[in-house]
């Protein structure tokens, strides 16, 4: 009978390990897994190993540019049987964006056949499409059957697979990067190669610092276009540590349309932003009524981009409509720095711009040595057998004796005439059509080439500085290949300024923008007739009322009125009623009290000084930013009595540095305009001294320029005004001959 084998009991399967521990091994394994062999990319080829195995595989299938190209869904067939075990879909979503021209700045897949679009519709089935290798693609393999890379075994151990591509083109910052591995991430943008190329050219010549590559490798490069609106200093910042952002907008143009009606086009719009979902997320702007200067938003696009914004009206400022729409949608979007990547395909580290060049540079010099030393053994294996083919010339007729009678005909020939094994056994695999004369001279033709291609492979590896130039040499190649002239290389994303700070009114840019005249008469009746250059007299007044405030203005000003009772009023330029008939009280508008007199009526104008008086003389300067009133009831800016005492309200010239006031007195004084100081609002100080006198006219100018006033209808100067220049405070003198009897400049 039998013995039975004895079975293992469960105890022995049983692992006495605690729990924290077990569990960190278990994930350290599984977070390194994800970063070498899923998310990060290689800082040598910029690839993650399922577009290297998606390049590889096209490779092999021989799908080059200059071959038909084959079904997609046989590449991905090759894909996950030989190298990626993953799912079909997710290695045919990679093939796709590696032929998006929207995705990727330099395409490294041909595709043939619906590829998707930046609207983000989905390409077709891989059944129906069909792709090939770039040129690019083929630069970033160039050299991978010559010894350039390690090679490694795929998941299965029947085939292999590179570890790094020889990559003679800067793909990483060239195309860019994004993924997220565990707890960590990367995403770098695309960028021009001619501007990479020029930078290194620069590396290999001296040792420069980030500042001068930054002034070469300006920034991103987007496929889509756009405008990069990131200050320099935050540019070079980024790359100096491998982090940061690049704010970009869409490029758009104003287009005139007929009747002085205009509209906006876009034509390049932010990277990534999906065309179609840019279109509704402006619509639901419109709808929510967010943006009530957007009348509506059609996509005109055919091949190019054309998104028309049409304002609501003519006058809305372009600039102030897209400032809104740049900051409430995504036609302006921020992308993210994370140099973060794999050295040497093993260590995960945030590398800066000079980092990555020279990483990229360093791996291009291991390639070349390791391409040179394959070459030179080829060379050396060829110069050994065409020694061997000199030989058999020299000595046909015994080589042939030899190889006749001889049972071994390989040792007998290898005695007789010297020969190594490897002369002997291409000896007698040679062709009698090979015997010619003429193939005897072709020969030694090539022989003393490859004597003189030894020669300079040998002095290339021996020389560090060689090699450097050679490696310069194929940057200039690319450069050449890929430059700012060429249709593939020329920049896309313009270098913009950063847009200056603009605070958007949305009722102001509303308004429609027309010239008017505003009059205000004594008896406080206020109209805005349209248009400038309205003649004075041909205005009419009720009954015993007369002109008191004309000027002219625009109906998006805001017209600020100064009353006796030492408040600011604010009037928008469009609530002003029209000018037919006289008008309407000004009372009606804002809430001037009966018994205050409306002191002076103006457009406003930001970061303007403003001299305010009282009846006894007492003053100070204000900024015109805090005058606006932001209620009918007005602000406060000068404090008087209940009768009301504020009685001059002038806006002083940037270049004037003196004032001269005038009394009832009829006395003048003419003082330094920094004696008067700036205040927000009070009582202010004494400015001229009177007694049983009022304050009657003031008038600020520039000293340099001299000073003038009205007489009747003639402009009069005043040659000498030293007499009357004093310290504020003070009486004063009577005025120049001829200064009018009404006391007012």
């Amino acid at each position: 009978m039998a013995r039975k084998t004895p079975t293992k009991t469960l105890t022995e399967n049983i692992i006495d390990q605690p729990m924290a521990g077990l569990l960190s091994d278990r994930y350290l394994s599984y977070a390194l897994s994800t970063i070498m062999a899923r998310s990060l990319p290689d800082v040598r080829d910029g690839l993650k190993p399922v577009h290297r195995r998606v390049l590889f595989a096209m490779y092999q299938l021989k799908l080059n540019p200059h071959q038909p190209p084959k079904k997609s869904a046989r590449v991905v067939g090759d894909v996950i049987g030989k190298f990626h075990p993953h799912g079909d879909q997710s290695v045919y979503d990679t093939l796709v964006r590696l032929a998006q021209d929207f995705a990727v700045r330099y395409p490294l897949v041909d595709g043939q056949g619906n590829f998707g679009n930046i609207d983000g519709d989905n390409a077709a089935a891989m059944r129906y499409t069909e792709s090939r290798l770039t040129e690019t693609a083929i630069a970033l393999l160039e050299g991978i059957d010559e010894d350039a890379v390690d090679f490694r075994y795929t998941y299965d151990g029947d085939t292999q697979e590179p570890a790094v591509l020889p990559a003679n083109f800067p793909n990483l910052l060239a195309n860019g990067a994004a993924g997220i591995a565990v707890g960590m991430a990367t995403n770098i943008p695309p960028h021009n190669v001619a501007e990479l190329c020029e930078a290194m050219e620069l590396m290999l010549e001296k040792d420069v610092p980030i500042e001068d590559l930054v002034k070469i490798v300006k920034g991103p490069d987007f496929p889509t276009g756009g405008v990069l609106v990131e200050s320099k200093d935050s540019i070079l910042e980024s790359y100096r540590t491998g982090r940061g952002s690049f704010r970009t907008r869409a490029r758009w143009v104003k287009e005139e349309l007929k009747q002085g009606t205009w509209q906006i086009v876009v034509t390049e719009i932010p990277y990534q932003v999906q065309k179609a979902k840019l279109i509704e997320q402006i619509a639901n702007l419109i709808t929510n009524k967010k943006l009530p200067m957007l009348d509506d938003v059609r996509d005109e696009s055919a091949e190019d981009i054309r998104l028309v914004l049409v304002p609501k009206n003519r006058n809305v400022e372009p600039e102030l409509l897209m400032e809104a729409l740049f900051r409430a949608s995504d036609l302006e979007t921020r992308f993210a720095l994370n140099m973060n990547v794999l050295e040497n395909g093993i260590v995960p580290r945030v590398m800066n711009l000079k980092e990555v060049l020279q990483s990229w540079l360093n791996h291009r010099q291991d390639v070349l040595v390791r391409r040179s030393n394959h070459r030179l053994e080829a060379v050396k294996h060829r110069l050994e057998v065409l020694a061997g083919y000199l030989i058999v010339y020299l000595n046909i007729d015994e080589v042939i004796r030899i190889i006749r009678e001889s049972d071994e005909p390989k040792p007998a020939l290898i005695k007789a005439f010297g020969l190594t094994e490897v002369q002997a056994e291409a000896i007698l695999n040679m062709r009698l059509r090979s015997l010619r004369k003429l193939e005897e001279f072709e020969i030694r033709k090539e022989h003393d080439a490859l004597e003189k291609e030894k020669d300079a492979l040998e002095k290339l590896l021996k020389s560090e500085a060689k090699q450097w130039a050679e490696i310069k040499k194929q940057i200039g190649i690319t450069k050449k290949i890929y430059g700012l002239t060429t249709t593939l290389g020329a920049r896309r994303t313009t270098i913009g300024k950063p847009p200056a700070p603009v605070e958007v009114d949305l009722q102001q840019v509303m308004v429609e923008k027309e010239p008017v005249t505003i009059i205000l008469s004594a008896k406080g009746w206020i109209r805005a007739m349209k248009g400038h250059g309205v003649n004075s007299g041909d205005l009419k007044y009720k009954e015993g009322d007369r002109e008191q405030f004309v000027f002219e203005a625009q109906t998006t000003d805001k017209i600020v009125v100064f009353a006796s009772n030492g408040r600011f009023y604010t009037i928008a330029g469009d609530k002003l009623p029209a000018g037919r008939g006289f008008g309407e009280p000004i009372r009606l508008l804002v809430e001037i009290p009966n018994d205050a007199d409306i002191v002076e009526a103006m457009v406003w104008q930001p970061d303007q000084k403003i001299l305010v008086a009282s009846r006894d003389g007492k003053g100070f300067v204000v900024s015109s930013n805090e005058i606006l009133a932001q209620t009918k009831n007005g602000k406060t800016i000068m404090s008087v009595s209940d009768n009301g005492d504020a009685r001059l309200c002038r806006v002083i010239g940037e270049k004037d540095d003196h004032i001269a006031i005038v009394g009832t007195n009829r006395k003048m004084l003419v003082f330094k305009l920094d004696q008067i100081p700036e205040m927000a609002k009070g009582k202010g100080i004494i400015l001229q001294k009177y007694k049983d006198a009022e304050i009657s006219d003031a008038k600020t100018f520039n000293l340099k320029q001299g000073f003038t006033f009205i007489s009747g209808t003639r402009e009069m100067s005043v040659s000498n005004i030293k007499e009357w220049v004093g310290e504020r405070a003070q009486a004063g003198k009577l005025p120049p001959n001829g200064f009018p009897r009404s006391n007012k400049f």
